[in-house]
């Protein structure tokens, strides 16, 4: 879309060539010159009579329908990027522009706007004039509402009736609309170059800046681009956008706008022109391929109204959250791996995606991780298991179990399951919960997956919003089944919120073009826990960053109170884990599946601690509050019992309101006589039948 397809640029066969060298050729024959003005006066007045007659053929002004593009904003209203089918367009009001732009374009498009009906005879007259002086076709007469005309109603075909067209539909916009509204219309619309319509989004395409902010110098630059976008592109012709710029500045100067000496001066000034984008203008862009998935696929917002309906899609992300997320994965990640990651960050109070990272390189390969079904959380799903055991009342702080090679029995003894510890490594003793937290014991996960059973960690699973596909058999207890680090995070936000589930949420309004709301969010939310088990797992999980926790290489880094779990497969590396304020999950890995070494197995941590840290930097530290139901006890960590006078190394654990230890520790001084594994209230003191599992697992056991 040109702004004027009658004052293009000079016909190459004869621009740049001398008088005498057109005299030769007989281009510029003085016959042929006289020849040309007649018939432009001839065609202006055949203009005026088929624009006369065009009154009753053409009716009313058609419905005029060009493509915008639709910007997607984070939480601020900063603009993220535009979606557009090669359309990069914003509408502001007049008022939004700079009076140097405006100044600047009336003075080399229509100087006399504010004058003519929408059709300027004199123009006419006045291009011809300077043709046959010039001998050549170089001044249009087109003006700005002609202009608009065409590139609202019409072709650029060069045809009489267009002519006429053109004539009556500006004439019919002049009678319609005011001046400053025909203005406004136009400088929103037309074409500068490399995609952009309109002077705001020139503006941010060329300079980073509003439209409002343009200087005059940069206003010059702009006003000259439409007459050749492509030839006076600063990108690609830097010298022609120069020498064009003067142009406009000479014109001001002629028009009393600015003094010669104000336009010599622009025209010497530096430029600090912004590169052009090599993302098309994205910032976050696996987030904005995820919101135009969720505009259309959840919230019906039909794909053309998307991408040329001008809409403004107001999102959760925080645009500084998101540069310290890429941040932490640049700075932790050699380039040099090859390794790929993923990092989703999740509001627990309010659902809202504040930072999302889908890859390394989204120009590469946009594919984005964070919704990746294929890999396995390893360890990080055991949190949902001891959620799930502690819910039950199947296991407490105080529980203990052999970390050593153990045989497991299901499916009514038909099958075998033999877990390991990673590289082998175990106790040889009884452990309680907080040290198979630590320590990432599969032995004790797998102890409690059998105490409850897997289905009740399928059940725990979908309590927290986990959809992915689960078996209910004991491997599930070390995250054999593959969840994406979106329903990880998801899940892990319900503990850092009290238990309570909010709908993770991308999108928080979306408006037309003319601010009417087509779309407001209301994130769903549904206490799904107790807060008083959605604390005690947050109390356990806090154990990881501790001395010999599989998360205390990075414990430094942390300035404030955080919980997690660490996962591993052979070729997947996991932490998730949250702050009051941001439940974050992170993944790295390669792409195909190809195994990871035991270096790279401690990776996603330093990522999730560097983002968690700089994306809370200007939060005070923040701890979890301890909610009604929950009590501490001081415990022998031998015998899992209320520690006695004389126990050494006694710890402070947190329970449940009724799960603590009743009887104390007779190994170390006088108490009650239960055995070291046991607890006035541990599983099968209270009096029920033990489940089935537990009978099986006893009973192996002798």
């Amino acid at each position: 879309m040109r702004s004027n397809s009658d004052n293009q640029l000079p016909d190459p066969a004869i621009a740049g060539k001398s008088p005498h060298k057109l005299r030769r050729t007989g281009e510029g024959k003085p016959g042929r010159r006289w020849r040309w003005v007649l018939a432009t006066i001839a065609g202006a007045f055949l203009l005026l009579t088929v624009a006369a007659a065009a009154l009753l053929k053409f009716g009313s002004l058609p419905h005029a329908a060009f493509p915008q593009s639709t910007q997607i904003l984070d939480e601020r209203g900063q603009v993220l990027s535009s979606l557009s089918g090669g359309v990069n367009r914003r509408t502001v009001a007049l008022k939004d522009i700079s009076p140097w732009l405006v100044k600047a374009t009336l003075a080399v498009e229509d100087r006399r706007f504010y004058e003519h009906a929408g059709v300027d005879f004199r123009g006419l007259a006045r291009a011809a004039w300077i043709d046959i002086r010039h001998g050549s076709r170089e001044q249009g007469a087109s003006t700005l509402t002609q202009q608009l005309a065409r590139n609202l109603y019409l072709s650029h075909e060069r045809t009489w009736t267009r002519k006429a067209k053109e004539a009556w539909y500006a004439a019919m916009l002049e009678q319609k609309y005011a001046k400053d509204e025909i203005l406004e219309m136009y400088l929103n619309q037309i074409y500068y170059g490399h995609g952009v319509y309109g002077a705001e989004a020139a503006a941010q395409l060329y300079f980073g800046k509003s439209a409002k902010s343009l200087t005059l110098g940069e206003s010059a630059l702009l006003a000259g681009i439409p007459k050749g976008p492509r030839y006076y592109s600063p990108h690609l012709h830097p010298d022609q956008a120069k020498t064009r710029q003067r142009t406009v500045l000479q014109a001001m100067a002629e028009t009393g706008e600015i003094g010669r000496t104000a336009a010599r001066q622009a025209g010497r000034d530096p430029l600090a022109l912004r590169p052009l984008p090599e993302d098309q203008g994205q910032t976050a862009p696996y987030f904005a391929d995820y919101v135009r998935k969720v505009a259309i696929e959840q919230l019906g917002i039909d794909e053309r109204l998307l991408s040329e309906g001008g809409l403004r899609i107001t999102t959760t992300l925080d645009a500084r959250m998101q540069r310290e997320a890429e941040a932490a994965i640049a700075g932790e990640l050699p380039e040099s791996s090859g390794m790929q990651a993923a990092l989703v960050a999740i509001d627990p109070k309010t659902g809202y995606i504040k930072a999302m990272v889908g890859g390394r390189h989204y120009r590469k390969n946009p594919y984005n991780r964070v919704f990746a079904t294929t890999r396995q959380p390893g360890s990080s799903f055991k949190a949902i298991v001891y959620a799930a055991a502690l819910d039950k009342r199947a296991v407490t702080a105080a529980t203990r179990f052999r970390s050593e090679p153990t045989v497991f029995y299901y499916d009514d003894y038909r099958k075998v399951y033999r877990p390991s510890n990673y590289n082998d490594r175990y106790f040889g003793g009884e452990i309680g919960l907080r040290q198979a937290i630590r320590s990432s014991d599969n032995i004790y996960a797998v102890h409690t997956i059998t105490e409850i059973g897997p289905d009740e960690v399928v059940g725990m699973a979908r309590r927290l919003g986990i959809t992915a596909k689960l078996s209910s058999v004991p491997s599930l207890a070390l995250g054999t089944f593959p969840v994406s680090p979106y329903e990880m995070a998801a899940a892990y936000a319900v503990f850092a919120n009290g238990g309570t589930r909010t709908a993770p949420t991308a999108i928080l309004r979306i408006a037309d073009r003319d601010g009417r709301t087509l779309y407001s969010a209301h994130p769903r939310t549904e206490q799904v826990l107790s807060p008083a088990l959605a604390y005690v797992v947050t109390d356990l999980l806090r154990s990881v960053f501790d001395s010999g926790g599989t998360a205390h290489r990075v414990a430094h880094l942390l300035k404030r109170p955080v919980a997690g779990k660490s996962g591993t497969t052979s070729s997947d590396a996991w932490f998730v884990g949250y702050t009051p304020e941001l439940a974050t999950s992170v993944w790295v890995g390669y792409d195909r599946g190809r195994a990871i070494s035991s270096y790279e197995a401690h990776r996603a941590a330093p990522i999730f601690a560097a983002f968690t840290e700089a994306a809370l930097a200007a939060n005070a530290p923040q701890d979890f509050a301890m909610p009604d139901g929950v009590v501490r006890a001081s415990i022998d960590p031998a015998t899992g019992l209320l520690a006695a006078p004389g126990c050494p190394g006694r710890v402070q654990e947190t329970f449940l309101a009724g799960t603590e230890p009743t009887d104390t520790c007779a190994l170390h001084g006088s108490g009650g006589g239960n055995t070291p594994g046991g607890g006035g209230n541990t599983p099968g003191s209270d009096g029920k039948r033990p489940s089935l599992w537990t009978r099986m697992r006893r009973w192996w056991r002798g």
